[in-house]
């Protein structure tokens, strides 16, 4: 993300990027000698300040990007350089014009569901090295969320506009889409800049689509296909109290037995680590 002058999707909150047109992103334990404790204490406060201090300037570093960045897309609809579909819209588009829908979502997302006869080409993508930044990334993502919400690390794909350029003359009808829209209108932005001039953006994304809008193939409803981790699990995203809405009180049940085995699964390991502790004292004990 930073390559498009954005912070990194894996840590925006969408609904703060979404407005208007675009649809509403330890220490060791070690002894210290009493001498130096006075010191290592304000060294140690000093440090946290200073990362807080950080983590504040990173998070209005990125609420400035972002800011830029959705006047720019806001401009490019504004001028009509970008063209605005709805998900129906874009599906009658690729029935009677034979419009080509670009998918630019991640592998985790389009193996769920995705547009029959679409092209699929990723702007951003599940990042799969094992450096230490990455690795300190992946760490950071899943503790700001990512175990909840299932989203993982994702990179931006410096290959995006090669492959779409193979793929297409510039010249072509293209419908771009992603999961919620975000990611979308940054691949519109970057098309646009690389000459693409016919590029029309659905509006919400796959996830605002109604299953008729569009033919549909893979398990899972385009509405489903983003979210993951123990909220969907559990059944507790905004996507699946819609469904369960529809689907009736089987549904529901399902979610509820899964809740109540998380309960129980963690009343059994609290109680093992219980009767665990007691057996260690009783053999210290002896």
């Amino acid at each position: 993300m930073e390559a498009l002058g954005l912070p990194p999707l894996s840590t925006l909150s969408v609904s703060r990027c979404r407005a208007g047109v675009l649809g509403r992103t330890c220490y060791s334990n070690f002894s210290v000698p009493s001498s130096l404790k006075l010191s290592t204490t304000h060294h140690k406060r000093h440090g946290i300040v200073r990362m807080q201090a950080y983590e504040e300037e990173y998070e209005l570093k990125q609420m400035k990007d972002m800011a830029a960045a959705r006047k720019r897309w806001e401009a490019l609809i504004r001028e009509e350089k970008v063209k605005i579909l709805s998900p129906r819209e874009a599906g009658y588009a690729i029935q009677l014009s034979n419009k080509t829908l670009l998918d630019v979502r991640p592998s985790t997302e389009c193996k769920k569901a995705w547009v029959k006869g679409s092209t699929w080409i990723p702007i951003f993508e599940v990042d799969d090295r094992f450096d230490v930044g990455t690795l300190s990334r992946k760490i950071t993502n899943f503790m700001m969320g990512g175990w909840w919400s299932g989203v993982p690390a994702l990179s931006y794909d410096s290959q995006f506009l090669t492959k779409v350029e193979q793929k297409f003359p510039k010249d072509t009808d293209l419908i771009v889409a992603c999961q919620k829209g975000l990611r979308s209108l940054a691949a519109c932005e970057l098309l646009y800049n690389a000459g693409y001039s016919n590029l029309f953006w659905v509006q919400g994304g796959l996830e605002a689509a109604e299953e008729e809008d569009l033919v549909r193939e893979g398990p899972e409803p385009f509405k489903l296909a983003g979210i993951g981790g123990l909220s969907e699990f559990l059944g507790w995203t905004d996507q699946q109290r819609v469904a369960a809405t529809k689907e009736g009180w089987g549904y529901r049940l399902v979610f509820s037995a899964r809740l109540v085995g998380v309960f129980l699964v963690a009343d059994a390991l609290f109680i093992g680590a219980q009767q665990l502790g007691h057996y260690l004292q009783d053999i210290r004990s002896h």
